[in-house]
C-alpha cells in the first residue's frame, strides 16, 4: 500500500513517531531494553502533544470465535500500531506480528523500530495492511 492511499492524518501521525523516536535514539542510542525505548518514546510523544495508549490488550479471533489477546507496545492517536524491539537485528517474524497486529486490530498502518540499531533509519520499517 502507497503512503498516498492512507488518509493525511496516519501518514502525519506516523512522521510525527518517526522525528519522536529518532530524537529517543538519538539520545539514548543503542543498548537498553525494549520498555525503557518505549517509555521514552512514549514520554517523547507526549512532549508533543500526541495521544499514546501503551500494552493495548486485544483480542484475537478465529471465525468469530475468540481465540486468545495479544499486547500492543503502543496504538499512537487512536490509528498507528508501533510495535518496539531491541534486538540485534529485525527479523521476518517481527514484520510477520506487527503485520497479524493490524489485521487483528483493523488498523491500517503499523512501524516496527529496533533501537538496537546503530542508525535507526536501519531499524525501521513501515507495514500497512
Amino acid at each position: 500500500m502507497e503512503h498516498a492511499e492512507l488518509d493525511a492524518r496516519t501518514n502525519s501521525v506516523a512522521a510525527t513517531v518517526v522525528d519522536a523516536a529518532m530524537e529517543v535514539h538519538r539520545t539514548l542510542g543503542p543498548g537498553f531494553l525494549e520498555s525503557t525505548y518505549e517509555e521514552a518514546l512514549c514520554y517523547e510523544l507526549g512532549l508533543r502533544g500526541v495521544a499514546v495508549a501503551r500494552q493495548v490488550q486485544v483480542e484475537v479471533g478465529y471465525k468469530g470465535h475468540p481465540v486468545g489477546t495479544q499486547r500492543l507496545d503502543m496504538l499512537v492517536d487512536g490509528r498507528l500500531v508501533v510495535e518496539i524491539k531491541a534486538a540485534e537485528t529485525l527479523l521476518p517474524v517481527h514484520s510477520a506480528q506487527l503485520l497479524a497486529y493490524l489485521k487483528a486490530t483493523n488498523h491500517r498502518l503499523g512501524l516496527l523500530i529496533n533501537f538496537n540499531s546503530r542508525l535507526l533509519k536501519d531499524g525501521l520499517r513501515r507495514i500497512a495492511n
